[in-house]
């Protein structure tokens, strides 16, 4: 429209080739190039920066939801710990050590979860034999249900053996005991009478105090989601500063947790690693998983964080931030390009200073912006990498 009107008023004051040279000039200055390139390109770059350091983004759209991510919510189990929990405690008031190991290694034989595998090496490390089951049944979130011999064996929580009706008085002291000590208590049964404890714990990960320190130097609330005993998971939560606890959830409502959250009007970065963290983050806005994980959560989630280095997690926010203040400064650019010298072409500025803009230069320009809002964007190839120390982190900042 503006080359129109150029042409016309060039063409009513002067020669049809100064109209004509006028009109080509403000159509090539006008040319969206830079305008095309701002985002794409920042986000090319950003998600390549990401790549080499160890955060593989999906793609850009990751990037924009992660710059509004409000809260943080972290698995336990193999995210926030290293999920390479071992055995501690064995009790039993009326079976021995290596029995109750026994009873215990035979119905979780079958199981890949972290805390079966703990007790299965427990067993095997004390030479304890066990046998394998004619039935075998894992229900998610709670325990193990399996029949050896004739016999009818439950390992799981508390909560799940109380709700099959099987009394826990004599040894609620003990899983009470064993929570605040920050281990997980587990249950065995036999034929529906409990035999005894077994108490297992994990390690925090070194990098877990460094993450919740610096995303709450970003204003970002940090929620601890697990299954986990709620007395465990608050140990966990007061050893790492993390702001909310939410323990004893099942895998099957992880998802609905996040959900919850998300009603509430947070946006939500969910983190973890395994089978069951798979549908929390499908449903979260941001789904970060660790890329040693299981490979459904990483097919699940947005972003796959290389290594256990939770430190990562800030850094892809970071990231995020930064790729998009660099998209900002492009489209500025961009638009500053255009507001400048489009009146220039088109001959506003001849009468009173006799600037006018050939279309040879108008290229020329065109050409440097284009190359300028590349520049910009490049310049997010030399993003570092954080420490992230609790005390020197100092904001979101490219």
């Amino acid at each position: 429209a503006i080359s129109l009107v150029s042409f016309a008023g060039w063409l009513y004051f002067g020669a049809l080739a100064d109209a004509l040279m006028v009109a080509v000039a403000v159509l090539i200055v006008a040319c969206p190039c830079a305008l095309g390139l701002a985002t794409p390109t920042s986000m090319m770059v950003g998600i390549s920066r990401g790549a080499e350091m160890g955060i593989l983004i999906r793609n850009g759209k990751v990037l924009e939801r992660a710059r509004k991510i409000t809260t943080v919510v972290i698995d336990k189990t193999g995210t926030l710990t290293h999920g390479k929990p071992s055995v501690t405690d064995v009790i039993s008031q009326t079976e021995g050590r290596g029995r109750l190991l026994s009873y215990a290694a035979s119905a979780e034989f079958g199981s890949e979860h972290p805390y079966a595998k703990a007790i299965v090496a427990a067993a095997r490390e004390t030479g304890t034999a066990w046998a394998s089951p004619q039935q075998f049944e894992a229900m998610p979130g709670k325990g193990i249900r399996a029949v050896i011999d004739g016999e009818e064996i439950l390992v799981g929580t508390p909560r799940w053996l109380m709700e099959k009706g099987i009394a826990l008085s004599s040894y609620q002291e003990e899983v009470e005991r064993l929570s605040e000590e920050g281990k997980t208590p587990v249950v065995v049964a036999v034929n529906r009478k409990v035999y005894g404890l077994i108490a297992l714990s994990d390690t925090l990960k070194e990098s877990a105090k460094g993450l919740v320190a610096a995303l709450h130097r970003m204003g970002i609330k940090v929620i601890l989601l697990t299954g986990d005993h709620h007395g465990v998971a608050q140990i966990i939560a007061h050893e790492t500063d993390i702001d909310q606890v939410i323990s004893e959830v099942l895998p099957t409502d992880k998802a609905a947790k996040i959900k919850e959250l998300q009603q509430a009007g947070e946006q939500v970065a969910m983190v973890g690693d395994g089978i069951n963290d798979a549908p929390a983050l499908a449903q979260a806005d941001v789904g970060i998983a660790i890329g040693t994980g299981a490979d459904i959560a990483i097919a699940a989630a947005d972003i796959t964080l290389m290594g256990e280095d939770l430190r990562r997690v800030v850094n892809t926010l970071s990231l995020a931030d930064a790729t998009i203040q660099n998209i900002r400064q492009n489209l500025f650019f961009a638009f500053l390009y255009n507001t400048i010298l489009i009146p220039v072409a088109a001959g506003w500025f001849y009468p009173l200073f006799g600037i006018l803009l050939s279309p040879i230069l108008a290229a020329a320009a065109m050409g440097l912006s284009s190359i300028s809002v590349t520049a910009n964007a490049l310049r997010l190839k030399s993003f570092k990498e954080k420490t992230y120390i609790p005390g020197d982190y100092h904001g979101r900042q490219l």
